[in-house]
Order: C-alpha cells, then sequence, then structure tokens
C-alpha cells in the first residue's frame, strides 16, 4: 500500500485526534516534515508524492511517542520563537510563544543599530538572548544557567545561528561572580509555577519539561525573590530589565521590584490578555546638586 503526504497527513491527524492531543492538524503537519523530509510548502503543491517504507515508519514512531503526550519539540528536536529555529531536548523548556512578549519590548526599547549589553539568567535553550541578538547586530549577550545540560543546548544554538562570537555561556547561580553596573538589559524567564501545582499540569510539561525550570517554591516566588535585588545590582543606571511572571502575579513581582528600587515598573499583557512581563529600569544615579 502506498501513502502520499495528504493521505499520511490526514491519516496522522486523526491518530492524534483519537488520542485527545489538542492541536492535531498542526502536530501531525510538523512530525510529516521532519519524517518524510518535507517542507509545509511541498505538502501542499505535492501532496501526492509518495512516502518510502522508512519514512512511513519513522512517522510511526513520531505519532506513537506523541500519543504517549511527550511534546512535539522533543520529538522532532527543534522549535520556532520570534524568527529563528532553536533546537531543544528534554534538558531545556520548549520555548513558548507567549516569552514572545519579552522580545517585542526589548526591541522596542533598543534600536537596531543601538550597542548595547543584555544579560539572560536562566537562558535555557538560549532562546530569548538569541532571539534579541538576532535582531540586534551590535549588541552582546551573557547567558547564565545551573544546568550545564540547558547550556549544552545553547550553545549548539549559538553556533547554529552564528551567534556564538556575541553570546557568551556561563555555568551558574544567577549573578553570583557578576559585578554591579554591568548591563544594558537583563532579562529572564525563571521558574514560576507554584510547586503543589506542577503535578496537575498537562503531562508534556509535568513529565517531559525540566522540573528545575518550573518549580517556583512553595507560591512561585522563590525565584523573584532573590533575582529583583540582584538584577537591580547589575543593571546599569537608566538600565532595563524584563521578566516573564505567571498570569497572576504581577501585583507580587512589581512589589518585589520597587522595593529593591526599581523604577517605572509595569506589566505588560500577552495576546491572550494574560499578565506576562514585568519591566521595569534601573533608576539613574541623581546628579549632585
Amino acid at each position: 500500500m502506498t501513502l502520499t503526504l495528504v493521505k499520511a497527513w490526514t491519516a496522522a491527524k486523526d491518530r492524534l485526534k483519537d488520542a485527545g492531543i489538542d492541536q492535531p492538524s498542526i502536530d501531525a503537519r510538523l512530525m510529516l516534515e521532519v519524517a518524510a523530509g518535507v517542507t509545509r510548502t511541498e505538502i501542499v503543491t505535492d501532496p501526492y508524492r509518495e512516502l518510502s517504507a522508512e519514512q512511513i515508519a519513522t512517522l510511526n514512531a513520531y505519532l506513537e511517542r506523541r500519543a504517549r503526550r511527550e511534546p512535539v519539540s522533543h520529538i522532532i528536536g527543534r522549535k520556532g520563537f520570534w524568527k529563528i529555529l532553536l533546537q531543544v531536548n528534554k534538558n531545556v523548556l520548549t520555548p513558548r510563544p507567549e516569552t514572545e512578549v519579552i522580545v517585542d519590548e526589548v526591541l522596542k526599547a533598543f534600536p537596531e543599530h543601538m550597542a548595547f549589553s543584555m544579560l539572560d539568567l536562566g537562558v535555557g535553550s538560549g532562546t530569548i538572548l538569541l532571539a534579541v541578538l538576532a535582531e540586534r547586530p551590535a549588541a552582546k549577550g551573557l547567558g547564565i544557567d545551573a544546568s550545564s545540560e540547558a547550556l549544552a543546548v545553547a550553545r549548539e544554538n549559538a553556533a547554529n545561528l552564528d551567534l556564538n562570537t556575541r553570546a557568551a555561556l556561563l555555568h551558574g547561580d544567577w549573578t553570583t561572580g557578576l559585578g554591579s553596573d554591568s548591563f544594558d538589559l537583563v532579562v529572564s524567564n525563571p521558574p514560576y509555577i507554584p510547586t503543589e501545582v506542577i503535578d496537575t499540569l498537562e503531562p508534556e510539561v509535568r513529565i517531559h519539561e525540566p522540573r528545575l525550570a518550573l518549580d517556583g517554591g512553595p507560591d512561585g516566588l522563590a525565584a523573584y525573590r532573590e533575582l529583583a535585588p540582584e538584577i537591580l545590582r547589575v543593571l546599569k543606571p537608566g538600565g532595563l530589565f524584563a521578566v516573564e511572571i505567571g498570569y497572576d502575579q504581577s501585583q507580587a513581582v512589581e512589589a518585589l521590584f520597587r522595593a529593591a528600587g526599581a523604577g517605572e515598573v509595569r506589566t505588560v499583557k500577552d495576546l491572550s490578555t494574560h499578565d506576562r512581563v514585568v519591566l521595569g529600569v534601573k533608576n539613574p544615579l541623581e546628579t549632585p546638586a
């Protein structure tokens, strides 16, 4: 029996739908693209191209894994974010569209040809750091992560995007060892899910995402309590910070940064109108009278 691209897509979509997958059509297409070595355009313009026996076997293996709720990004080993394609695996959080709010706000604040230094705390796969550097050719950045496995992924992504000469990556504990007044921009997507909530999340997250990148302590705010004063310490006067938050954490996180001395603190919503990013600046040094 021959199997064409269009038949394979339809059958895969139906199989995932029966397994209770939320976006069966998109997931089926993404896995078909990789299994058959085709592009999205080719599926549409050459729908009757036949798959080889090896391609069919690969697709079936992918579908079995997805039906067990393994994330598509882990199965195919990649995920698009902003305008870049990132390699991902079980050691890093899968980049999410909501995090693009940080990139959008940063690009508004720093003009295209402006030279600036940025710090990404909890860099993971390099998601935020590399998306910004790809858009701002005069910028340089440092990404820090407590996971050496995550840093290996980030290094691969930086090299693949030809950004390894402008992106330094360091194993460490947040800002430990960094000097004060060092960066024009600090960004972070820290763990912010309350510990007891993690086991209630969908299997793709609670089973397959690294717990280190999820667990924000009893109330989800543990990382922010540590980060707020430290981010203000390493920011240059007038520098900008942007941190991702949970949908119900805006008031608490804003208060932590104000208490640490930040100015112009505000929250930006994502496309789903959920509170998503807290931003602010380090107040410039006062001019002596």
